[in-house]
């Protein structure tokens, strides 16, 4: 019963804001594309530099210097949820609508900057590089951040509406409540992906690596 329920709710949610989805994943591919054409936008010596501290990190790996598990899921997870928390913030205030977007798209930006440099430098070695080390914790990640994205921009026009419109009579506490508790969710959520960056992806890499040389 619960189950149909939470099914219900989503279905509502994503049809009651499908146009704001349709505008948040659209900014989210701008940002990746620009990304990738920011590779291209590169001297060549920048290149070099970038693959040779990417070749660094690569040899650490293969060594087994690289951070420990513990450390690189504290970074991931403190990393994403920083990230998550300041999103949320500027739902809250009434300015923060453009800032939102904005970092939105550098978060698109920095995923496709990423898979583009390594295809560029590594050609199919650098695809597969790219499937194993950023994509497996980037499928959670990613529709997290456009959901909270969604979330952060319906509450601030909630927030605007309220304040200047006075359109929205319902307490503001509970509706305070229930943005707080998408919070909460996405930092549990962002948990599963940290823990897969963490104690997985390296694994990958290395096998991959190891092919590669």
């Amino acid at each position: 019963m619960k189950k149909r329920l939470y099914q219900n709710f989503a279905v509502e949610h994503f049809r009651e804001y499908s146009s704001v989805y349709i505008f948040v994943i659209v900014l989210f591919l701008m940002g990746v594309i620009f990304g990738a054409v920011v590779v291209n936008s590169l001297s060549f010596s920048q290149k070099e530099d970038l693959f040779y501290y990417l070749s660094q990190f690569f040899g650490q790996l293969t060594g087994g210097k690289e951070a420990s598990a513990k450390d690189l899921f504290m970074q991931s997870l403190l990393h994403n949820s920083k990230y998550i928390g300041l999103m949320w913030l500027l739902g809250v205030s009434i300015i923060g609508l453009p800032v939102i977007l904005i970092l939105l798209f550098i978060k698109g930006m920095v995923v496709g900057f990423t898979v583009g440099f390594l295809v560029n430098q590594m050609g199919w070695d650098g695809f597969l590089l790219s499937f194993v080390s950023v994509l497996p914790q980037n499928f959670i990640i990613i529709p997290i951040f456009i959901i909270m994205s969604v979330m952060t921009i319906t509450f601030s026009l909630q927030m605007i509406k309220r304040q200047f419109m006075k359109k929205i009579s319902s307490p503001f506490m509970p509706m305070l409540s229930r943005y707080f508790l998408v919070l909460v969710g996405a930092v549990i959520v962002l948990t599963c992906a940290a823990a897969i960056e963490a104690y997985i992806s390296p694994a990958l890499m290395k096998a991959v690596i190891g092919g590669i040389n």
